[in-house]
């Protein structure tokens, strides 16, 4: 994957000074070791830091090996100040943890971490310092080696959305206000935005024009796609768009590193470029650039987090249709475990990765663009572009993180799959199962006023991604809750 950063985490130890250093470096040689044996990107930092010298020191250690990310281990109760000094100092996401009793005597083998743990947190909070502390932060060192490892990704979203600019283009169609929202939350996230027009666009895709990349981008194309499955006439024109872009991002990252594009995608578009972006579209989403549909800026920053967060292709869809009772009862009903309301289609037109689909994808046309912007009865021409098919069985985490129109940022998280159930249906499209969806469309996504776009993550990624909502300070992190607990909407006669 492309456009997400590469973790490399540093190991460091601290103890306090009434403590035995030697029980805490013990400790930390356990924890890197089976580290190693994981093959994870970390080095082990060999200043204990039992003082404000001594953190400086492992700060600058940090840095020379080029660490982007930090556990500091609580060998024993450690020292409040300059351990949580760390977190003011390192440039990177720190993690916190504690060393679990049980590997020596309890004289001089008792490090009372369990408690120093307290204090560290106090010691953040007191001093406005963010770190992140797993959800059980006490452990052994194989149970803390799985905590480590879980951090990589969670780190890595955070370097990545600090790393971030949106670039959008062009304003949000008529009649989707829904995805506009507020930018103040991305600031507060620490993103930045750039914002054009497509006018903008356009000039810079014209004088792409004879660029002597388009041959090869365009048998790209054509080898991913195979024989019979995209319109050869155009793909030189879409080649040209993608290059586009990507020239686009590299020339306005500015101060940060990574980009992910917000465009408009109709009803202009199609006619003035002379297709449709939708497979483009899809092709950078599998490299982990997310384009986002009709300017959804927030729904491109939830395609980013997740692409981080899984290193996998992601996507962005319309929860969009309820699934018909005659595929229910035919496909579905006694072959999977959930009812007709636990079921909806998710779809988009076309934007969807190839590598996320079934095998009989292609690209085609899009029907309803087709039917607003071409003459009646007429074949396709411009509304050709869009990447069409089933999207393939998976497990999925369908989410978002939204700023609503008071400015407050907010997020669901729920976790389901794509089943193994033909749609009959058009688009980039999918038959989507989460255990009690209808109750959480009616008490998250319609109580909340959500917009109807949602982002998919293909796999099972919700632990995970809460905890990164957690650190990121969203205090409404909703999910998709069982029949024993009650929305606080919910009405229990109903």
């Amino acid at each position: 994957m492309e456009n997400i950063p590469v973790v490399k985490l540093g190991l460091v130890a601290v103890s306090r000074d009434c403590f035995p250093i030697a029980l805490s470096e013990k400790r930390r040689a356990a924890i890197a070791a089976k580290l190693a044996k994981k093959k994870v990107n970390f080095v082990e930092i060999k200043t204990t830091v039992e003082n404000e010298k001594d953190m400086l020191k492992a700060v600058d250690e940090l840095k020379a090996n080029g660490c982007n990310a930090a556990c500091v281990f609580l060998g024993n109760f450690g020292p409040e100040t300059p351990e949580t000094l760390i977190a003011k100092y390192f440039d990177g996401p720190c993690m916190f943890v504690a060393a679990a009793e049980g590997d020596g005597d309890m004289i001089n083998g008792r490090g009372d971490a369990y408690c120093g743990m307290l204090n560290c947190s106090y010691n953040l909070g007191m001093r406005h310092l963010k770190g992140y502390i797993p959800e059980y932060p006490v452990g052994n060192a194989d149970e803390l080696t799985k905590k480590i490892v879980e951090f990589f990704p969670i780190a890595r979203v955070i370097l990545g959305l600090k790393n971030l600019k949106i670039i959008t283009f062009g304003p949000r169609p008529q009649d989707f206000f829904a995805c506009n929202a507020p930018i103040k939350g991305l600031y507060e996230l620490g993103i930045e935005i750039e914002e054009n027009s497509e006018l903008d666009l356009l000039v810079s895709y014209k004088e792409h024009a004879g660029d002597k990349r388009i041959k090869k981008v365009a048998a790209d194309m054509a080898k991913e796609m195979g024989k019979g499955k995209y319109y050869p006439e155009m793909n030189e024109r879409m080649a040209q768009f993608e290059l586009t872009l990507l020239d686009w991002a590299e020339a306005h990252k500015g101060s940060k590193q990574y980009v992910a594009f917000a465009d408009k995608c109709w009803p202009a578009f199609p006619s003035q470029f002379g297709f449709e972006p939708c497979y483009v579209n899809s092709r950078l989403a599998s490299r982990g650039i997310p384009v986002s549909c009709e300017v959804d800026i927030y729904g491109a920053l939830s395609e980013y987090i997740g692409a981080c967060l899984t290193g996998d292709a992601v996507t962005l869809l319309d929860i969009n249709n309820s699934v018909p009772e005659y595929i229910y009862d035919k496909d579905i009903k006694g072959k999977f475990k959930y009812s007709l309301t636990d079921t909806f289609m998710g779809f988009h037109c076309g934007n969807t990765p190839s590598c996320k689909m079934c095998s009989d994808r292609a690209i085609k046309y899009q029907l309803i663009q087709h039917r607003l912007l071409e003459p009646e009865g007429s074949e396709p021409d411009f509304t050709r572009g869009t990447l069409e098919g089933d999207i393939a069985a998976s497990p999925i985490t369908f989410y978002r993180l939204q700023c609503d129109s008071d400015g407050i940022v907010r997020a669901y998280i729920a976790e389901g799959e794509v089943l193994p159930v033909k749609t009959q249906s058009f688009g980039g499209i999918g038959i989507f199962a989460i255990k009690e969806m209808g109750r959480f469309y009616r008490h998250v996504l319609v109580q909340k006023r959500y917009p109807h776009h949602g982002a998919v993550a293909f796999a099972h990624c919700a632990k995970l991604l809460f905890e990164v909502f957690k650190y990121l300070g969203v205090q409404d992190i909703a999910w998709n809750q069982p029949k024993t607990l009650p929305y606080p909407t919910e009405n229990p006669w109903a």
